[in-house]
């Protein structure tokens, strides 16, 4: 019975704070790049909780709930919901108070990166840039603005959560004693494991493709300094759809959050100075000096975006299409046609890795949809035909994919599944260890909750 709760708790747990994660990253709150609204915000409504320097305004907790109905359709969602949604916001606030406390470093680099990270999930969730934006209402670049700080607060507490657990180890006999432990009745079923690997091609940009925009870009280039306007040309010509809406303009930004060469351009610039055509990782831009004030600068930009053209498409596609057909034919091993692959894989065996598990392993839950439904098709051993994809950058790519290995769904058992049940066992032992560190922190800290959740029943003694 016990280790049924253990289980439940792990998994309340896990789902929980992908829960949580998910509502942060959707959450529309009020930024503090105005700092009078934000003030507003929070006199207009009204702090349940109080922990440390940090608050939870009423409006966090009815967001999330709304979330939540919206998620597993109901109308109402019971006190035990709200408790673990509440308490999961307090345990936040004490981590990113005692972040701030203990000085846990989160940088602009690491805040930048996790933005884009999320925005780029987002837009291939979306579609398109232009849906995504249609769906927030705002441009990117006001999207991106609206995230940093609720990104800076997520690092800043899940920084402070690792300081914590980051120490816990599990032995082999740990591992076997809380599988011994778990009710025979209890034991999960492991359901169809992947392991799979990839070749990956990025159509190569031909060089009519650059030279046709690099004329687009010096022709608007051309164009301004004969006098036509940059705000209009930029409106009806660039391909950066979130700022073209507003003439180019990308508003005060600090040195760092563009790319590089884009950044080194822009901060060179003098007051009304167009520059030259400036290559990034995203195309061709030119630039227009607005506004500097301390360190940050604001310009407009036109952007000609460098895409592979079909026939550059159809030349990767062949590529694959190719190396496949060699490894079915046995004239080439996967391992040997790693060589040609453009992903950083190709030093690693070519093996996808797991995120969740640390291990070449996916559950048909974990993959994309679009590679499940292609290994669902094949047999161990096999080669995919080529097909398409978004790389982390969200660039159009191409892969193959092998199926190396199928497990069938199994109770799970220390021989095939000593990975997952390790990485419950650690769990387990992290939650013991978080447990204790709160049950610490919360003596020494002022926590003040509101009297109508006195009575809610909370796994940690928030109040006495």
């Amino acid at each position: 019975m016990v280790k049924r709760i253990i289980i439940k708790n792990i998994i309340g747990f896990i789902a929980l704070t992908l829960f949580i994660y998910c509502i942060n990253i959707q959450t529309s709150y009020a930024q503090d790049e105005v700092k009078e609204e934000k003030e507003n915000q929070i006199l207009l409504d009204e702090i349940v909780a109080v922990v440390g320097n940090q608050i939870v305004l009423k409006s966090d907790v009815e967001d999330q709930l709304a979330q939540y109905r919206m998620d597993v359709g109901i109308a109402e969602a019971d006190q035990v919901v709200k408790t673990r949604i509440l308490e999961e916001l307090m345990f936040k606030r004490l981590l990113m108070h005692y972040g701030e406390v203990d000085s846990v470093e989160v940088s602009d680099q690491q805040v930048e990166y996790s933005v884009d990270h999320r925005i780029n999930y987002f837009i291939s969730q979306a579609g398109s840039v232009r849906t995504f934006e249609q769906y927030y209402g705002k441009p990117l670049d006001e999207i991106k603005e609206d995230m940093r700080e609720i990104v800076r607060q997520d690092l800043l507490s899940q920084g402070k959560r690792q300081e914590i657990i980051q120490n816990v180890k599990i032995t082999p006999t740990e591992v076997k004693t809380f599988f011994k432990k778990i009710p025979r009745d209890s034991i999960p079923v492991i359901p169809s494991k992947y392991e799979f690997g990839q070749i990956t091609k990025k159509p190569e940009i031909s060089e009519r493709v650059k030279k046709t925009a690099m004329d687009r870009i010096t022709g608007y280039r051309n164009r301004i300094l004969k006098g036509e306007s940059f705000e209009i040309l930029a409106r009806a010509h660039s391909d950066d759809p979130g700022s073209a809406k507003q003439g180019g303009e990308l508003g005060l930004t600090k040195r760092g959050n563009w790319d590089p060469a884009f950044t080194t351009a822009a901060f060179k610039l003098k007051p009304g100075e167009i520059s030259e055509v400036v290559e990034s990782q995203f195309g061709y831009h030119i630039l227009k000096f607005i506004d500097r004030k301390g360190d940050k600068i604001n310009v407009r930009h036109i952007l000609v975006l460098l895409k592979p053209s079909d026939q550059d498409a159809e030349k990767a596609i062949r590529e694959l299409d190719s190396i496949a057909n060699l490894i079915r034919i046995d004239s080439l091993t996967f391992e040997e046609a790693l060589k040609h692959s453009d992903d950083l894989g190709r030093f690693t065996g070519g093996l996808m890795i797991n995120r969740n598990t640390n291990n070449s392993f996916f559950t048909k839950e974990e993959l994309d949809r679009p590679i499940a439904y292609e290994l669902g098709r094949m047999e161990v051993g096999d080669i995919s035909n080529p097909v398409a994809y978004k790389d982390e950058k969200q660039d159009d790519a191409y892969r193959i994919l092998y199926l190396k290995t199928k497990t069938l769904p199994h109770k799970a058992n220390l021989k095939e599944d000593y990975d997952i049940i390790s990485n419950w066992a650690l769990q387990d032992k992290q939650l013991q260890v978080q447990k204790e560190w709160i049950d610490e922190k919360i003596k020494v800290t002022y926590i003040r909750l509101n009297k109508e959740f006195h009575s809610y029943k909370f796994q940690n003694k928030w109040v006495d």
